[in-house]
């Protein structure tokens, strides 16, 4: 074994990512504060092929070195979108065909580890500030509430990390629904 060199990895250039089709999942920021974790959901949503981010409320948008710091130009690649209004994007998707989940520790959420999308079906997942989570309102609004089962002492994982864990989640049990070509 070795380890790839960028030229073995044969990665898309950021006009070839733009022009590809993406996996039908959206990411939307709620009120993040930190610009470090909004640069890394740009990271995630390029290496996944999100369709887009929506910025909402605080979230910071780029151009923003702090964001770049992490996204590593995934800024580029990936579509966004700033809204004032978590809750507006969240009914604008929702008219627009997306199931929208929340991701939170809620009364009556459903486990990561159960659920099951659908490999047809357009996603969108709401991401929470880093002190409060996802605005009330918009888990009231969301079609459903998602929650990553921990094992530790801690009571929430970095938004970061959640990001990932819920989109290679969901997009490996999409993929897996889907015939192999």
């Amino acid at each position: 074994m070795r380890k790839l060199s960028m030229e073995d990895l044969q990665r898309d250039s950021v006009e070839d990512f733009k022009n590809k089709q993406k996996n039908p999942l959206v990411l939307v920021l709620d009120n993040v504060r930190s610009l470090h974790n909004v640069g890394s959901a740009f990271r995630t949503a390029d290496a996944f092929a999100v369709e887009k981010i929506y910025l909402c409320g605080i979230t910071g948008t780029p151009p923003n070195k702090e964001i770049h710091k992490t996204a590593l130009g995934a800024t580029e690649s990936v579509e966004w979108i700033h809204v004032p209004s978590t809750l507006e994007a969240v009914e604008g998707l929702k008219s627009s065909g997306y199931q929208v989940w929340a991701v939170e520790q809620a009364e009556g959420s459903t486990s990561l580890a159960d659920f099951r999308p659908w490999a047809e079906g357009k996603y969108a997942f709401v991401f929470g500030n880093e002190v409060f989570g996802v605005e009330e309102e918009v888990i009231r609004a969301a079609d459903g509430v998602l929650e990553i089962p921990q094992f530790g002492t801690k009571h929430s994982l970095n938004i970061s990390v959640t990001v990932g864990v819920v989109v290679w989640d969901v997009l490996s049990k999409t993929l897996a629904q889907k015939p192999q070509s």
